[in-house]
């Protein structure tokens, strides 16, 4: 991946991967907040957008986002549900909490490589004697944030039993 010049700006905090990296963690009432971003054909059209919308609602009560953790789960090829985590309930927003038991594991390298991703995902989890009952993808920066940084770190998170 090529950098970007050091003259552009960022907008994404940098990520480490390593508290995500193959590491299994319980969540008790972690709260997040919901919203829809527009897929076509699970490629994201208004992401960005809805970012700054929930963004607005979580400064605006004086929140914050803790890790910067936004799971994205892709229910269609036309729709993906994100939830952005909060370290408090936000007036106006869909509030949501995840609990149970939680497998991640950090890749990257171009989107491209979703597909390889997931099949060494699913071989990790039977080889650990897990199942996944929910999948959720982590985009920790946006693409011009990891081109600037020369690294694109994608999270898969899951609900396992």
């Amino acid at each position: 991946m090529k950098n970007q010049s050091e003259n552009e700006p960022i907008c994404c905090p940098t990520f480490d991967p390593a508290p995500w990296d193959d590491k299994t963690f319980e969540w008790d009432n972690k709260k997040f907040i919901k919203d829809h971003v527009f897929t076509i054909f699970y490629m994201p059209v208004n992401f960005g957008g809805v970012i700054k919308r929930m963004d607005k609602k979580i400064t605006s009560v004086g929140a914050t986002m803790p890790d910067w953790l936004c799971l994205s789960d892709h229910t269609s090829q036309w729709n993906m549900d994100l939830y952005l985590a909060v370290d408090q309930e936000i007036p106006g927003a869909d509030n949501r909490t995840l609990n149970g038991k939680f497998y991640s594991k950090v890749y990257e390298g171009d989107f491209r490589e979703t597909g390889k991703w997931c099949k060494d995902y699913d071989e990790i989890l039977k080889a650990k004697g897990l199942t996944c009952k929910k999948m959720y993808m982590w985009y920790t920066t946006c693409p011009k944030c990891a081109k600037k940084y020369g690294k694109n770190y994608v999270a898969i998170i899951s609900l396992v039993e």
